[in-house]
């Protein structure tokens, strides 16, 4: 009877696969000593002025339920910092919404703007996530390959994907990109921007990364295209704060009294403490992520280099903390089997580029965002695996 039932749950989800990362990552974790570089985790704790927030917040008995929109301090706070970073400018009280972590602002934004039939451009190599909540509702994900371009999406790759699919109800931005580093610079987002605004579309615009931009000041496509876009931002990769699962979503306010419907009937609003947490890593925190953001640098300078030693092709990444090599032409190909391959017989973790999407195969995510210590350990353990698979 369960199979039977089964089959009649919703037609869409049943097509999906899960994730492959959470599912890769879950296999090789089972290795015994296993070193893992696969999950976006900032290896950092909370800082305590924000963990005291929280146990302040829980004291006081700030326990209940929250307004969908967020609490007013959070999104006032959220206002300001994309003011005071970005030179946005949101009204708290009718543009701005807290949501359950970027993923829940990613579920929202989409579910709402997407009818079936519907077509979303997503470059790629990209976080899958977007890709599921599309196609559950029907929608067609459109892929454009941005590997040979250095994984940024070109005005001219645009304007023909454009010609070739009018039905196009949005296009997803990441930047800097989860899984390559990359990002756009203002005159690259000018651009896009240019050919986007001829379009009655809507540009989603995925940027939780910002705050871990190198060599540059991030600069956000929703300066350019303030009218069509739903910026997603928040606190887990600035603050170290991914399992408080706190994300902000900013439009404009016509767009946003519509987003507000979908959390008021799923999640109701976010954990109420964890709002009184964020709100204090905006306002007294603002600069929380510097520190952080050096050593990054670090990591990244550090796995780059050695990497390339070792024959990786790479594009140096301008932000967050993965790198994106290409595998080298003497070992295994296939990205899946050569991750499998390196986990055992390595005890490294890295995950394979095609669960990102076309432009991916090949290749293989590596996530810097753990200690010195581990990644010198696996870069170890990687040219010990390079010497001998090499010569097979």
């Amino acid at each position: 009877m369960s199979k039977d039932l089964v089959s009649k749950m919703n037609h869409e989800m049943l097509q999906l696969s899960p994730s492959a990362i959470l599912k890769f990552n879950d296999e090789v974790s089972q290795i015994p000593g296993i070193i893992p570089l696969t999950l976006g985790e900032p290896d950092f704790a909370t800082p305590e002025h924000i963990k005291e927030a929280a146990i302040n917040s829980i004291n006081n008995d700030q326990s209940h339920y929250a307004p969908t929109k967020g609490t007013k301090k959070l999104r006032e706070a959220a206002a300001h910092f994309l003011n005071s970073k970005y030179d946005l400018n949101y009204d708290p009280e009718t543009e701005i919404i807290i949501t359950a972590g970027a993923t829940g602002g990613i579920y929202t934004a989409l579910t709402s703007i997407l009818n079936p039939g519907d077509e979303v451009l997503i470059p790629t190599p990209i976080f899958p996530f977007y890709i599921p909540i599309t196609l559950l509702r029907g929608a067609k994900p459109v892929f454009i390959d941005t590997s040979k371009l250095g994984f940024v999406l070109s005005p001219a790759q645009l304007e023909q994907t454009l010609k070739d699919h009018p039905k196009t109800k949005a296009i997803v931005l990441n930047f800097p990109s989860n899984p390559t580093g990359k990002t756009y610079n203002e005159a690259a987002l000018k651009e896009l921007a240019a050919i986007l605004k001829q379009r009655d579309i809507f540009v989603i615009s995925d940027e939780i990364y910002s705050e871990l931009t190198y060599d540059a000041k991030h600069v956000s496509i929703a300066n350019l295209l303030p009218d069509q876009t739903i910026l997603l931002n928040g606190v887990s990769k600035s603050h170290a704060m991914t399992g408080w699962r706190i994300g902000i979503m900013a439009a404009p306010k016509d767009i946003t009294s519509q987003l507000e419907k979908i959390d008021q009937f799923t999640i109701t609003s976010p954990t109420t403490n964890a709002q009184f947490a964020a709100a204090e890593a905006l306002e007294n925190g603002s600069d929380d992520a510097v520190a952080m953001k050096a050593e990054y640098q670090k990591r990244r300078d550090y796995v780059y280099q050695e990497l390339k030693a070792l024959g990786f092709e790479i594009a140096n990444p301008d932000g967050a903390f993965y790198i994106f090599a290409k595998i080298p032409a003497n070992l295994i190909q296939n990205s899946m089997d050569f991750a499998y391959d390196l986990a055992r017989k390595g005890k490294v973790a890295v995950v394979p580029g095609s669960a990102f999407g076309p432009g991916g195969e090949g290749y293989v995510r590596i996530s810097y965002a753990t200690s010195m210590e581990n990644l010198q350990k696996a870069i170890h353990n990687i040219k010990e695996y390079v010497a001998n698979e090499g010569k097979r």
